[in-house]
């Protein structure tokens, strides 16, 4: 059942199950929350309670965020400050599972309340600065497929854009995939969605880069080695592990999954995040 967060500049929708310590799942760019449909229920199985959040602009969250001077507020430091309402509201302390922008979010909100967070997971996330190796357009068939679609996604603000990326994002295919995917082209036309998965889309990680030196708890990065938005996703992972202070961070790769192994490889991610979550969640 979905639930409600009222926050200054609008509300955050979420889903809350289970008990035990309690696991905040926050999603990428794009989609909703139930982009953790199949990895929740094996989390809340695993004795853990568990809040599944549409980050602002997203899902049934509300739309149209700005700061108090008008500007847009939808970068990572934005999405850091309602993962950490939720996880007060719910009386935490929780470890935070992110995706893709919610990973630097996830790195923010760890910095920032250390007593609030105990760990994150981050899944194939954009938690310190790009660069565009363009030899790599030449010499990675998966970047230059993925990068294509998505650079064109965002030029063109193409709904059908994305949702070929989304096929090569996605180089394992969820039973439901077809099924998943209409619903999420539903949720993106309502009036306003797409518009606000644009903003977003603008943001930097740089917000993020700059806390991953102040992290105090542990972390592990999770990378599909077949994510599209990484030339190389073994070195993204260790180049964020490598900003962190030493002896926090690991790097785990997930062979074959591309930039959503929570919803391709949903029992891998539990089997690499339950012996985490056991070391590192209270309650």
């Amino acid at each position: 059942m979905t639930e409600y967060l009222t926050l200054d500049g609008g509300r955050i929708a979420y889903d809350v199950a289970g008990s035990g310590p309690l696991v905040v799942l926050s999603h990428g760019i794009g989609d909703r929350r139930q982009a953790y449909r199949h990895l929740a229920p094996i989390l809340i199985e695993a004795g853990y309670r568990v809040a599944n959040a549409d980050i602002r602009g997203h899902g049934e969250s509300s739309m149209n965020w700005t700061s108090h001077d008008g500007s847009e507020a939808i970068s990572r430091t934005d999405i850091a400050g309602d993962l950490l309402a939720l996880i007060r509201h719910l009386g935490g302390p929780a470890v935070i599972i992110g995706h893709s922008i919610s990973g630097g979010a996830a790195t923010i909100a760890a910095a920032q309340d250390p007593a609030a967070v105990s760990g994150v997971i981050e899944l194939n996330p954009f938690t310190k600065t790009q660069g565009f190796p363009v030899s790599a357009l030449f010499t990675v068939p998966r970047y230059r497929r993925g990068m294509s679609r998505l650079l064109g996604t965002m030029i063109f603000k193409s709904q059908s854009l994305w949702f070929k990326y989304l096929d090569v994002a996605y180089p394992i295919k969820p039973a439901d995939y077809d099924e998943y995917m209409a619903d999420l082209a539903a949720k993106l036309s309502e009036p306003g969605r797409f518009a606000d998965f644009m903003k977003t889309s603008k943001s930097t990680p740089a917000d993020a880069e700059a806390h991953l030196s102040q992290l105090t708890c542990p972390a592990l990065i999770i990378m599909g080695t077949e994510d599209p938005d990484f030339a190389d996703p073994k070195a993204e992972g260790d180049a964020i592990v490598a900003l962190m202070p030493a002896g926090i961070g690991a790097v785990t790769l997930v062979e074959g999954a591309g930039h959503y192994p929570h919803a391709e490889t949903p029992a891998r991610i539990a089997e690499l995040a339950v012996p985490f979550l056991k070391q590192h969640a209270r309650a």
